[in-house]
């Protein structure tokens, strides 16, 4: 959806460019010697901008007008237009997955969290040990010897990932030591952990658990550095954590061994990805039937007032009922309703359910929507 939404606004900066570039054809040149007939020039902008804009409704460009300068004014503003729209559908195409291929990024950088505080821990103890320093305070010892982080760290496939895919925290390790110094080493789960004489494997668990939910999930200088980091962690902080506690629990199985896999994004990550880049590209290449589609049913309400998130929503809604067979309409409209209840207005969630629940019903009846398989059963 964001991704959609953000070619449809750069499909409108688009439009403006190019008459922009129509101007500047037309523009007096002040470099020249020549005496320049603005009035002349301000008249042949003004016929090229309508003839852009009567090809921009239509997508046709036919004209009785002979003066060549307006002709090629016209073409060429064409021209840069449907380039650098096909630019724009690439582009946003491409930082869409990219976008979703992130939060698995984000994943291994929190895993990697725990190797940057054994790492703390180890660089203070050396320092303890340099210094003949006699050691005061909790045992911080005591967690480097966490079953659970010790078989996550040492794990091969979580090793070959961060390496693969260049995960560091760079500069940003400043904000988990200081995370650390004045968060962890204060927590009083973590110092009762500490102080634990043979903590179990129960307890290794548990603390990893509590690191992750009431620390690095909570603690508000890191969450600031996380948004910093990705613009929607809004929206991505559920599926990171999702995928963060799934694997703490694996790795907290006794029977964990050292083959153990990272969990991928998602059960089934390449069929995934290529639904939501179907959906992208047959959303947009139907964009008018879809526009005819939601004028139709909105008779009583002028389309153009209807908000650009809830018209976009409504598209995709349609798009995935008519080339995903196999997900039942219902669970269409409820995946969108919830969509609009994010996004959009306080009252997209009841106009978009009336829509797509009356558009779905006549769709349905008239033949356009045929479902096979999973998505005939109708899980009101």
């Amino acid at each position: 959806m964001q991704a959609i939404y953000a070619y449809t606004q750069a499909e409108g900066s688009d439009y403006l460019l190019a008459l922009d570039q129509i101007g500047e054809d037309f523009a007096p040149d002040l470099n020249s010697m020549e005496v320049q007939d603005k009035k002349l020039l301000e008249g042949k902008k003004q016929i090229a901008t309508l003839l852009f804009k009567e090809w921009h409704e239509t997508k046709k460009f036919e004209t009785d007008e002979t003066d060549k300068e307006i002709i090629g004014a016209v073409n060429r503003a064409i021209g840069w237009y449907q380039n650098q729209l096909k630019k724009d559908y690439s582009a946003y195409a491409n930082q869409m997955v990219g976008a979703v291929e992130r939060i698995y990024d984000h994943y291994l950088a929190t895993l990697q969290i725990l190797q940057l505080l054994v790492s703390l821990i180890e660089e203070e103890e050396e320092k303890k040990e340099k210094r003949f320093t006699e050691s005061k305070g909790p045992n911080v010892k005591q967690f480097l010897r966490n079953t659970v982080v010790q078989r996550i760290l040492a794990n091969k496939s979580y090793q070959e990932h961060i390496i693969r895919r260049s995960i560091s925290w760079g500069s940003d390790i400043s904000e988990i030591r200081l995370a650390y110094k004045n968060v962890l080493k204060q927590d009083e789960a973590f110092l009762n952990y500490l102080a634990l004489p043979e903590p179990t494997p129960e307890d290794d668990l548990e603390i990893t658990k509590h690191i992750f939910k009431n620390i690095i999930f909570k603690e508000k200088n890191l969450q600031s550095l996380f948004e910093e980091q990705d613009l929607n962690w809004f929206e991505n902080k559920a599926i990171v954590k999702s995928l963060v506690n799934k694997t703490v629990k694996l790795f907290g199985e006794e029977t964990a061994g050292e083959d153990l896999k990272l969990l991928d994004l998602s059960a089934n990550w390449e069929d995934d990805k290529a639904f939501f880049e179907e959906l992208y590209h047959q959303t947009l290449q139907d964009d008018e039937k879809y526009e005819a589609l939601i004028s139709g049913s909105v008779k009583n309400w002028d389309v153009e007032r209807v908000a650009s998130l809830d018209k976009i929503i409504l598209k995709m809604a349609l798009c995935e009922m008519h080339i995903f067979r196999s997900i039942p309409v219902k669970v269409t409209i409820n995946e969108y309703i919830e969509i609009s209840k994010l996004y959009s207005t306080p009252k997209s969630k009841q106009f978009v359910n009336g829509v797509l629940d009356k558009m779905a019903q006549e769709l349905s009846t008239k033949g356009d929507i045929r479902k096979s398989g999973r998505g005939l059963i109708d899980n009101k």
